[in-house]
């Protein structure tokens, strides 16, 4: 049995230590700014906040722009996109820039913090790479995980997730999961 397929049965056997949810979006929404809204917003509240947010440094490049994911505690960027051309339509995802800040999300499960987010649940994920071994750890442990997935991949997120909560794009119900899931924890925030 390899080291996914073992995390995967420990997540499976204990499903109520599973306390994560994706944020289920459609092209053209912009659930990476609502992640960040939540992120700003539960740091505000004292929280300990871990993970990685996309940022794009170059919006009016579309497509061609790249893709950073910034390290939430220490800000550090990490180029996962590579050029691909005009005429590809391949996944312009650098693995080697995924797995450069995958470490941040294997630091976030040694820290154990209030709450990690993750990007987003996407293709690589969906095709067993990306940060599968990561999400399926901090999963395992019972740390507080949101992400979000595009409706595209929902079936690959339950499938992978064993039935993690499904949230729209909206901030306020975000905020009740949160509140509800992190309370239930034991994860309260200071008094701001």
């Amino acid at each position: 049995m390899n080291e996914t397929s073992e995390l995967n049965a420990v997540a499976a056997d204990d499903t109520s230590a599973v306390v994560a949810a994706a944020v289920v979006h459609r092209v053209g929404t912009d659930a990476d700014a609502l992640l960040a809204q939540v992120v700003a917003r539960q740091r505000a509240l004292g929280r300990r906040v871990r993970g990685l947010l996309m940022t794009y440094p170059d919006p009016a490049a579309g497509c061609a722009s790249k893709m950073v994911l910034v390290d939430i505690e220490h800000g550090t960027p990490y180029l996962v996109s590579q050029p691909m051309g005009s005429g590809s339509s391949a996944c312009r995802g650098d693995p080697q820039g995924f797995a450069q800040a995958s470490g941040v999300l294997r630091a976030a499960l040694a820290d154990a913090p209030d709450l990690v987010v993750v990007n987003r649940f996407g293709s690589l994920e969906a095709e067993g790479g990306g940060f599968v071994a990561e999400l399926l750890e901090l999963m395992a442990h019972g740390i507080p995980l949101l992400t979000a997935v595009n409706e595209r991949y929902l079936p690959a997120w339950q499938h992978f997730s064993g039935g993690a909560a499904e949230l729209p794009m909206d901030a306020a119900a975000v905020e009740r999961w949160l509140q509800d899931t992190l309370a239930s924890a034991g994860r309260h925030a200071e008094a701001p």
